[in-house]
């Protein structure tokens, strides 16, 4: 069975790593690095200089998790509220 995770080189600060992860997690980076046109490099260097533990592999995971969270949570700001019932406005019911 083929594991699900890549191995991929990577340069950060002028120094060559190998950095394991689902192929998911690479295009989730890829775009976010694309979304904010910088290059695949200077973001993990971004990420590898801000995590405070773990490897770098888990700081990229949890870097592309929070990314998209914040990005769903921008667009549906009520829907975790929602679904455990803390929505601050009143619900109002419309007849057509």
């Amino acid at each position: 069975m083929k594991s699900p995770v890549v191995k991929r080189s990577i340069v950060i600060a002028g120094h060559k790593t190998s950095v394991s992860l689902e192929d998911a997690f690479w295009s989730g980076l890829k775009e976010i690095a694309g979304d904010r046109d910088i290059t695949l490099s200077d973001l993990v260097a971004t990420i590898d200089t801000d995590r405070r533990h773990g490897n770098l592999s888990s700081a990229i995971r949890l870097f592309v998790l929070d990314h998209y969270r914040l990005q769903n949570h921008a667009a549906q700001p009520n829907a975790v509220r929602d679904i455990i019932g803390l929505r601050t406005e009143p619900s109002v019911l419309r007849a057509e």
